[in-house]
């Protein structure tokens, strides 16, 4: 991966120069995001914040609290909100970007990234995914594993890409969207924000209402 090819956009566009790393959330979707990080090799120290009292430690990293106290470790700390529900996540991350904590994305050093592509803040790029040339990725975004995302995609803030579901090229996503496991979108075409698209799922024309779309072609759900 050579990170001379694509930007990081920070809420603050301020570098820094903490060395310990807090992750929001010690579940799976947690677990994953300590996993990436401990193989980027940033940071000194990574622990987790999480409201589970049952949750001791993950991946040998300690749970040092609740969301809560985030704030107590402002000064020392970058953050990384590992929540998998798209609007818990937004909610968190904003409250934290509100509040001036430092935050930051994850990238897998298998992703591959192409030329000129630009990934918001918050945001994690996990094991085997491909972004090619062009693409804009929001904020607060899961880009999952092995998925693919073509050229000159805009993908909006908040949106969560599942394992294996490939994005045609100049594909748009709606700000807060879910695009299940395993799933296609084609070419030339837009999904509106909050919408699901389900597993497998075949999209070959826009979608414009949001709702649940599922089948091949990709169909709304009817209540």
């Amino acid at each position: 991966m050579n990170v001379k090819n694509f930007n990081i956009i920070s809420e603050r566009n301020v570098a820094s120069v903490k060395d310990k790393l807090i992750i929001i959330g010690a579940s799976g979707h947690g677990k994953v995001a300590a996993d990436i990080a401990i193989k980027m090799n940033k940071w000194k120290s990574i622990a987790f914040l999480d409201d589970d009292n049952a949750i001791d430690e993950a991946l040998g990293l300690k749970n040092i609290g609740k969301t809560v106290d985030a704030m107590k470790y402002k000064d020392e700390s970058e953050f990384f909100i590992a929540i998998g529900n798209n609007t818990t996540r937004e909610k968190i991350q904003e409250k934290f970007i509100n509040e001036g904590l430092s935050m930051v994305s994850l990238i897998h050093p298998s992703a591959v990234i192409g030329f000129a592509v630009e990934i918001g803040i918050g945001t994690a790029v996990m094991a085997g995914v491909v972004i090619n040339s062009l693409t804009k990725i929001g904020k607060g975004c899961v880009i999952n594993t092995s998925c693919s995302i073509d050229h000159d995609n805009v993908i909006e803030d908040y949106v969560h890409i599942s394992p294996g579901a490939k994005l045609a090229g100049t594909v748009g996503i709606g700000k807060g969207s879910w695009i299940g496991i395993g799933s296609i979108v084609s070419n030339n075409l837009n999904v509106c924000s909050d919408c699901k698209i389900g597993a497998g799922a075949v999209v070959v024309k826009n979608i414009t209402e949001p709702g649940v779309y599922v089948g091949v072609p990709a169909r709304k759900m009817m209540k």
